[in-house]
C-alpha cells in the first residue's frame, strides 16, 4: 500500500502534468523514458532450396562478416514497410510489405539500446536478380543454412533466436502463447 502522503503527491504531480500542452507533456516524456532505436530486419529464405535450406545474407563495411538485410526505420514508418524498403535498397529484391510474415519472435530486444523487429519471406533463388550498390553493400549471396559464412556478431546474435547459426540454441526460446 502507497503512503497516503505519497499518494497525494502522484495525484498532484499528474493533474500538473495533464494541465500542460501535449507538445510540451510529449517532451518531457521523451526526457524521462529510455530511448531505442528501432530496426527492420528481414529473414529471407530461399524458397526452391532442399535440405535445411538457404538464407540470404549480405556482406557490407568493412566486409569482415556477412549479415542480415536491414536498417533503421524512419520517423513514422511502419517496421514492415521499413522491412520492405531496407531489403530493396540493399538487395534489389522488391516485395511488398504484405509478402512479409513477423518472425517469432517479431522483435528483439537488446541490452544496448536498440529494437529489431524481424520479418521473413521467401523468394526463388534461381528467378530472383540480386543487385547491390558497391557501396552500401559489396555483395549479396545465397547461403546453406548448415554452412554459414562467417557472420557478424550482431548476425550470429540475432540468427540465434531463430535457432539459426552459431549460436543456436544459446537463446531462450520464443514465449508462446499456447499450452502443450
Amino acid at each position: 500500500m502507497i503512503p497516503r502522503s505519497r499518494a497525494t503527491g502522484r495525484a498532484i504531480a499528474y493533474q500538473v502534468f495533464y494541465r500542460l500542452p501535449l507538445p510540451v507533456r510529449r517532451r518531457l516524456v521523451r526526457l524521462a523514458v529510455p530511448k531505442y532505436i528501432v530496426g527492420a530486419v528481414t529473414l529471407v529464405r530461399d524458397s526452391e532450396a532442399e535440405g535445411a535450406g538457404r538464407l540470404l545474407l549480405l556482406r557490407q563495411p568493412p566486409g569482415k562478416g556477412w549479415g542480415l538485410p536491414a536498417g533503421l526505420l524512419q520517423k513514422g514508418e511502419a517496421p514492415v514497410v521499413g522491412a520492405a524498403r531496407e531489403l530493396h535498397e540493399e538487395s534489389g529484391i522488391r516485395l511488398s510489405p504484405r509478402q512479409l510474415s513477423p518472425a517469432v519472435p517479431n522483435a528483439v530486444v537488446h541490452a544496448k539500446g536498440w529494437v529489431d523487429v524481424v520479418f521473413t519471406a521467401e523468394v526463388p533463388a534461381s528467378t530472383t536478380e540480386l543487385k547491390v550498390d558497391g557501396a552500401e553493400v559489396y555483395e549479396a549471396a545465397w547461403h546453406p543454412l548448415d554452412d554459414l559464412p562467417k557472420l557478424t556478431w550482431p548476425t550470429a546474435r540475432l540468427l540465434a533466436y531463430y535457432d539459426i547459426g552459431p549460436l543456436a540454441g544459446q537463446f531462450p526460446p520464443p514465449v508462446s502463447d499456447t499450452k502443450p
